[in-house]
């Protein structure tokens, strides 16, 4: 039995709580990864996966052994760093969970990373703050960026380095367009807002808790025609169709070439969040990870960031 492999096998399937798409993500056939897993439990002398017609969790001796899986799993990816890694030229993988509305955001810190440091690959996904936090303290995800302000109830643990101030815009269609780029227009209460039909995100998000909890300081409730988890979708629906949407700063900067729209500072109430980086406050963070958080904490990069987008808060 090959231990680590059938330990990656383990976090494959509690990341897709299922076998075949676990298996699939391992690149291995279902059976291959059902007997690596029974191989496992004979290993440990006990029952690690509730087995039913499908997959049904980890018993209690299981999730134990998962959460010294996700460990090993680390330290070997932090070793391999350190063996392929010369001095000031981290080499390895660094995988990045970002709340949506901080997606532009994201992208620009991982375009600068692989700029500075040719031989990390970022992967970044778009992840629900749940989401986010759940993969940090699983160690699937090495950084998160997210909402600081959540963690101070759901992640004391976590290092925290904040990045920038998000504030909020009423997105619409313009009445005129003005070539090229998007415009912004004069300031509009969240309760004249609530008047329009909406596009938001799903209720999973934090950002629609933050997004209603606007609108009841307001006095008034939100009930969009559309929900998405996506934020392309937020804007394409405000182009194409005849609803308005709800975008934090740096969303609006990304949608500076959409001539059809036009955004409007939201006042009454003035929200503002708090965005920055996630990671483990670990000792030992790996190359790759302590070279990311060296630039997160480096105001160059934010300043070029926020003088892109010409909305941040930083």
């Amino acid at each position: 039995m090959n231990l680590l492999a059938s330990l990656r096998y383990l976090a494959a399937l509690d990341e897709h709580k299922h076998f075949g798409r676990a298996a699939q993500a391992c690149h291995i056939t279902q059976p291959a990864l059902s007997n690596a897993l029974r191989a496992l439990e004979r290993e440990f002398g006990t029952v690690i996966v509730r087995r039913g017609r499908n997959f049904e969790g980890f018993t209690p001796e299981g999730a134990r052994v998962l959460l010294s899986a996700q460990r090993m799993l680390q330290e070997r990816e932090t070793l391999q760093q350190e063996l392929d890694s010369g001095i000031g030229k981290p080499q390895g993988n660094l995988h990045i969970g970002a709340v949506p509305t901080a997606m532009p955001i994201a992208a620009r810190f991982c375009a600068l990373l692989q700029a500075h440091y040719p031989g990390i690959t970022p992967t970044v996904r778009s992840m629900s703050s749940n989401e986010l936090e759940t993969g940090l303290e699983s160690l699937s995800l090495d950084m998160g960026l997210g909402y600081i302000d959540r963690l101070r109830d759901n992640g004391p643990g976590l290092r925290q380095i904040k990045q920038y101030t998000e504030h909020y815009f009423f997105v619409r269609r313009a009445e005129k367009v003005k070539k090229g780029v998007l415009q912004l227009g004069p300031k509009i209460t969240w309760s004249e807002a609530a008047k329009h039909p909406l596009c938001l995100l799903t209720r999973e998000m934090h950002n629609r808790t933050i997004v209603e909890n606007a609108f009841q300081e307001a006095g008034v409730m939100s009930q969009p025609r559309i929900e998405t988890n996506s934020i392309l979708t937020l804007a394409l629906a405000v182009v194409e169709g005849s609803v308005c949407t709800v975008m934090p700063g740096a969303l609006v900067g990304a949608l500076r070439g959409y001539q059809e729209l036009e955004a409007l500072p939201l006042v009454s109430p003035d929200v503002r969040t708090t965005i920055g980086f996630m990671a483990q406050g670990g000792d030992r963070p790996s190359r790759t990870l302590e070279a990311a958080l060296a630039l997160a904490q480096d105001a160059g990069w934010l300043r070029h960031a926020a003088a892109h987008s010409g909305l941040l808060s930083v």
